[in-house]
């Protein structure tokens, strides 16, 4: 799904010196200020030259010229932008519609500018939007967008831009497979389809079964306080405020833990009972319920929570309760400095000293990025072949019982995008068909899985490229996938 919070994303991007659009002539935009700001930054920014843009922005959004390779990194996400129709035009304010050239996505952006000359930008907005109705991509014959996404993949591999696997099944049969690219680039090893890929935050779903699995045993209620069961839990308001719901739909003020301090500590972090010990005297971030949030460091606790119910280790109960139920024998989350047989090295688009270094930007493993180990929050590995199974098993019940997996799957808050987030799971209708599931994306990884119940199909991607290199192919697919 796009919980592309993917990761790597709009939000993410937040937005990058001002809106990144596709070149456009000048007549289509209104003799404005704010809407000829705008057409010589869809210019700059579309050119994809590098002393073009840091000129456009020095001089009309200096703010944002400190994070040019940010920009560049955004333009090659994106592959630029489509201007598609104005919305709102006064001489300090413009906005509209932009799809990205790369993918079927939509966004709204918004520009506001200084009212005397030279004009210079003071606001720049990007919100990733539903596709608007006008804007809808045809649906195929299930024979034409198979053959469609083929082609695309074709295209996309040959553009060294997806190295990864597709699998995609309707009414519980595998229709549609594929294997692109190489699972270590320096010893020549091709991708296949029991290649293992790192699948970052897609683990948030089997840790959301865990929790729910619990609860439908009896053991524990999603309307109870963390602190009722992590009676040690350093700070105690935390503990005290939010409960299991707020952490299953990121709506507990609990935060992330990536940044320096993680970084500092990346290999030290072994255990999820050492992220508390770090973390866990922090507050909230804000009020519990009261906003949406995305926050790693909330699932890393419904790990710690699974423990002290359980009684195991987290990876010992999600490998028996979840993996062995679903007959997932290839997914798990040991150590990176394992040898894991069949599991491929993450690739990421960057210079090798950083954004200082002055040497090219190439695809380069993505070791040093790696936590010592997967949590429950993401990082573990699998397969396209196990996501289908995991997606199969959740279907026919052999997880949780009918009513614990409505729970699970069924959206409960709104996200940014249109959708809306479950316990673990995103919930959002895309051109006419439901689906739920989860993406997953970091350096050199990204992952999406969609179960389309009425439809009947699934669709799992998974890539060792940097996002969103799967989430283009999951979104591609279902996008022209007939309705029934």
């Amino acid at each position: 799904m796009k919980l592309k919070l993917s990761a790597v994303t709009f939000l993410a991007a937040s937005l990058l010196a001002v809106l990144p659009l596709g070149a456009a002539p000048q007549s289509q935009f209104p003799d404005t200020p704010a809407a000829h700001q705008f057409a010589a930054w869809l210019e700059a920014f579309n050119s994809s030259d590098r002393a073009k843009l840091l000129e456009f922005l020095q001089k009309n959004h200096p703010s944002h010229a400190g994070d040019i390779d940010g920009e560049l990194g955004f333009r090659r996400m994106t592959g630029g932008f489509e201007f598609k129709k104005a919305e709102e035009s006064t001489p300090t304010r413009f906005s509209g519609i932009v799809k990205e050239r790369d993918s079927d996505t939509f966004a709204r952006f918004v520009i506001e500018v200084e009212s005397q000359e030279p004009h210079r930008i003071t606001k720049s907005d990007l919100e990733q939007i539903a596709t608007p109705a006008e804007f809808a991509v045809p649906r195929l014959s299930q024979d034409a967008a198979l053959s469609a996404l083929r082609a695309e993949l074709d295209k996309r591999a040959a553009a060294d831009r997806f190295s990864g696997t597709v699998l995609i099944a309707k009414s519980g049969r595998p229709i549609f497979t594929a294997a692109y690219g190489l699972a270590d680039r320096e010893k020549k090893i091709p991708n296949q389809l029991d290649t293992r890929f790192r699948i970052g935050s897609m683990n948030k779903m089997f840790t959301a079964v865990a929790v729910l699995q619990l609860a439908q045993a009896g053991k524990i209620k999603l309307t109870d306080p963390l602190g009722k069961y992590l009676t040690d839990y350093p700070n105690k308001d935390l503990a005290s405020k939010v409960t299991i719901h707020h952490l299953l739909t990121h709506t507990g003020g609990t935060g992330d833990f990536f940044g320096p301090e993680f970084d500092k500590h990346r290999l030290e972090l072994r255990t999820l009972q050492d992220y508390v010990k770090l973390y866990g005297q922090r507050g909230l971030e804000f009020e519990p319920g009261s906003k949406w949030a995305y926050s790693n460091y909330g699932f890393l606790l419904l790990g710690v929570l699974v423990e002290k119910v359980s009684g195991r280790s987290y990876y010992d109960y999600v490998a028996e309760h979840v993996y062995k139920s679903a007959g997932m024998t290839l997914t798990a989350s040991l150590a990176e400095d394992e040898a894991v047989p069949g599991r491929s090295v993450g690739y990421t688009h960057r210079r090798p000293g950083g954004p200082g270094d002055g040497a090219p930007e190439a695809w380069r493993p993505n070791t040093d990025t790696l936590p010592y180990r997967g949590t429950s929050a993401g990082g573990g590995y699998s397969t396209v072949e196990d996501l289908f199974r995991f997606a199969s098993a959740l279907e026919n019940h052999k997880l949780l019982d009918a009513q614990h997996t409505e729970l699970l799957t069924t959206g409960k808050v709104d996200t940014p995008g249109g959708g809306k987030y479950g316990y673990g799971f995103g919930d959002e209708t895309i051109g006419g068909i439901h689906c739920f599931g989860h993406g997953g994306g970091a350096p050199g990884m990204n992952g999406d899985l969609k179960i389309c119940p009425q439809a009947g199909y699934v669709i799992a991607v998974l890539a060792n490229l940097d996002p969103p290199a799967a989430q283009r192919v999951s979104d591609f697919g279902l996008n022209r996938l007939p309705e029934k």
